[in-house]
Parts: C-alpha cells; sequence; structure tokens
C-alpha cells in the first residue's frame, strides 16, 4: 500500500517504517523534525512539515495517493500536559483534526492511530480492556481520547476503517541497532534507567514507594518497540483484508515495579547508580497492566520480545550508539 506515516521520524514511527517497508509497502513520512531525526528515516520519501499546516497537508494529500495513514505525530510528556495544556490540544487534538479532513477530503480508507493508557487515567482495576470508561485526568490523555472520538465519528460517517492502538509502557530498541529513542528529555523509565548507565544523568528518582504493590513502587507493563510497530504493520493487512474498525491494546499483560526495572538495568549494565526515593507524583496509579487478549485474537498478534532483561539490553546497546552518534556531530 502507499502509506503515510506522521510522525514517521521518532521513536515509534521509525520502527514502523523500517518494519513497514520489509513488508513491502511504500512509504512518505511527514515530520516537523522538532523530536525526530532524518537519519531515523530509513525507508520511503521523508516530506518535513507541520500537520498545523492545513495548506501543506493538501498538497501532500494531492500529491500521492495513499491508501492508509499512520499517524504517529504528537507530544507525548505527561507532566508538560500538565503545565502547557493548550500545546497538548494544539499538536495532538487539533493537528489529528487537519488530518482527519485530508483523509474525509481524498477518501483515504484506512488509519491507524497511536493511542495511550492514558485515556482510562486512574481505574480501580489493575488489568485494564478496550471497553472500560475512559476518564483520563491529565491533557495528553485527553487529548488522545478526543482524537480517538473525532476518529469513529469520522468512521461512522464515512467508509474510513481505523485501528487505535492504545500503548502502555513503550521501551526498547531495534535489536540490530539501527535505531532506538533518542527523544531530548526523556521521560520513560528505562531510557532515564540507561542514561543513569552511560554517564548522561547522574542519578534518577522513584517516585513513591507506599503504593499497594509487592515492592511498594508503581507496576507497569512494557512493551518492546518492535513488538509494538509490528501491532501496525498487522493492523494494516487486517483492515486491508476487510477486518472491522478495532481499539486494541498494546501490552504484554504483565507488569513490573519501578525497583525491579531498574534492577534489571543494573544486572544487564553491570553498573549501579544512585537511585533517590521520593514523594508519589499525582496521577500515578499503582498499577496499570493490559489485558492484551483483543489483540492477539483480532491481529493474531503474538510478541517476539516479551522479557525484561531483552528490553532493557536492547535499550541499553542503543544508549551506548546513540551516546557515538551525537559524539560523531
Amino acid at each position: 500500500m502507499k502509506v503515510l506515516v506522521t510522525g514517521g521520524a521518532g521513536y515509534i514511527g521509525s520502527h514502523a517504517v523500517r518494519q513497514l517497508a520489509e513488508a513491502g509497502h511504500d512509504i512518505v513520512v511527514f515530520d516537523n523534525l522538532s523530536t525526530g531525526y532524518r537519519w531515523a528515516v530509513t525507508a520511503g520519501e521523508l516530506v518535513v512539515g507541520d500537520l498545523c499546516d492545513e495548506a501543506a497537508i493538501e498538497a501532500l494529500f494531492a500529491a500521492h495517493d495513499f491508501e492508509a495513514v499512520l499517524h504517529f505525530a504528537a507530544n507525548i510528556v505527561v507532566p508538560e500536559s500538565v503545565s502547557n495544556p493548550l500545546k497538548y490540544y494544539s499538536n495532538n487534538t487539533r493537528n489529528t483534526l487537519n488530518l482527519l479532513k485530508a483523509i474525509e477530503r481524498h477518501k483515504t480508507p484506512y488509519m491507524v492511530f497511536s493511542s495511550t493508557a492514558a485515556v482510562y487515567g486512574m481505574p480501580e482495576q489493575t488489568v485494564l480492556t478496550e471497553d472500560m470508561p475512559l476518564a483520563p485526568i491529565n491533557p495528553y490523555g485527553a487529548s488522545k481520547m478526543m482524537s480517538e472520538r473525532m476518529i469513529m465519528d469520522l468512521a461512522a460517517a464515512s467508509s474510513l476503517s481505523y485501528v487505535v492502538l492504545r500503548y502502555f509502557n513503550v521501551a526498547g530498541a531495534n535489536p540490530d541497532g539501527l535505531l532506538g529513542q533518542a527523544t531530548p528529555e526523556a521521560t520513560h523509565l528505562i531510557k532515564v534507567a540507561c542514561e543513569c548507565v552511560t554517564g548522561q544523568r547522574e542519578g534518577m528518582s522513584v517516585f513513591g514507594t507506599d503504593y499497594e504493590t509487592r515492592d511498594g513502587t508503581c507496576v507497569r507493563d512494557y512493551i518492546h518497540v518492535e513488538d509494538l510497530a509490528k501491532a501496525h504493520v498487522m493492523a494494516l493487512g487486517y483492515m486491508a483484508g476487510g477486518g472491522d474498525s478495532q481499539v486494541l491494546n498494546c501490552g504484554y499483560g504483565s507488569g513490573f515495579t519501578v525497583n525491579e526495572v531498574i534492577d534489571v538495568v543494573k544486572e544487564e549494565s553491570g553498573v549501579d547508580f544512585p537511585v533517590e526515593t521520593t514523594g508519589r507524583r499525582p496521577g500515578d496509579p499503582a498499577a496499570l497492566m493490559a489485558d492484551n487478549a483483543r489483540i492477539k485474537q483480532v491481529l493474531g498478534w503474538q510478541p517476539d520480545y516479551d522479557n525484561l532483561n531483552t528490553i532493557v539490553r536492547t535499550a541499553l546497546a542503543w544508549e551506548k550508539i546513540w551516546l557515538e552518534k551525537k559524539a560523531a556531530k
């Protein structure tokens, strides 16, 4: 298929682009390079532009007969969304609307949307199903929930088919060392811990040690970025085969505490680093894990990297490569 990938120069988008190319798709990446990189686009054509520019989007769609759109482009830092909510409603919600206008005008048949477990908010349950009520507690989650609703409403009024993928905690890197998370000032736990190993940070903090979990720290469901990218490629094949629109959780259905993750990073690296314990952050649930029965049933998706040590090992290997890349500039 001829596929448009927004945000394809970013962390998750770049892994998806590589897998799309391996599957034989013809790719155009549209990215403003605010957090992405030219070198991360390993296949297809890169068009530098911003989704706030409706004229640029229209020109892009007019120049290509897209059969599918994979929409990754977004801001994703929860604390920043609280301090700067309008940035998130602009870059996430409004820009999705701009994209949907072009999809409607050009009758693009398929869309895969990057959503998040943040749409669930602070649920009482630990293992989350797709049918649970949505109750986001921060502008990031709300911006994604609004985008989901717009996609669903357009699909109800048109021939658009969609797959919404709700990510849990994405981590790891391409095992060949070609791609990884290079986002500046990243906040993801495994990335932060790996930066401590490589000396990019002097230490890190653990927020809250009094949760009702096995060691008092939060439990999260970590999914390797390659398994997540595979879900996007499979979603395209599913829709092309006539599959109905779907909302699917992307996680392994198992969880690790913050302390357990830090211990694995230290074990895999052989490096000790300072860890400070501090109070809870507002809005951090004690435990969040994905019920992934639906994605397995609907797409036939099975993970290849469902192992915390493997996730950490690939993240550590990438961090060393990324340091060398930065030093060579």
